[in-house]
């Protein structure tokens, strides 16, 4: 699926239909360049969950869990790190609900793990002349939610 977004506030409204509709359990593997948008779609993601907490990307904490919403944001940044030490944050306890309430795991600079949850939706913004583009794709058994988005 490839959505066309004029500008963050677009963006940010994509967010917040995917929180609204994503069941826990979700991996969302987000990459793009910086400033195109990851943030601004977690955010939107976040307020679509009912979180009234800021939505901040961790880059120096790593992850940042919101636990007030429809169901567990926890969301990742991987930019400091190189691929051999996303394992040591143990990413899979998150996605897999080992240890913590089954949530939706929003992870920044994906391309850097170490290795990735057997389904997930892997979501790739990038810059255009006007606006931003999204592609949503659904790996193995994740499913692309409904979306009220023209295409």
């Amino acid at each position: 699926m490839v959505i066309e977004l004029q500008d963050a506030a677009a963006t940010r409204s994509l967010g917040i239909q995917l929180g609204q509709v994503l069941p826990a359990g979700t991996v969302l593997l987000l990459q793009g360049d910086l400033g195109s948008g990851k943030t601004s779609l977690v955010q939107g993601i976040g307020e679509g969950l009912g979180i009234r907490d800021a939505i901040e990307s961790p880059t120096f904490t790593l992850i940042n869990e919101y636990l007030t919403g429809r169901i567990p944001l926890y969301h990742f940044d991987l930019y400091r790190l190189e691929p051999e030490q996303t394992a040591t944050l143990y990413p899979e306890i998150y996605w897999e609900g080992i240890e913590v309430e089954p949530g939706l795991c929003a992870i920044e600079w994906a391309e850097r793990l170490a290795f990735k949850p057997d389904s997930y939706l892997e979501i790739v913004l990038t810059y255009q002349d006007e606006g931003r583009k999204v592609e949503i794709q659904a790996i193995k058994d994740a499913v692309i939610p409904e979306l009220r988005i023209r295409t």
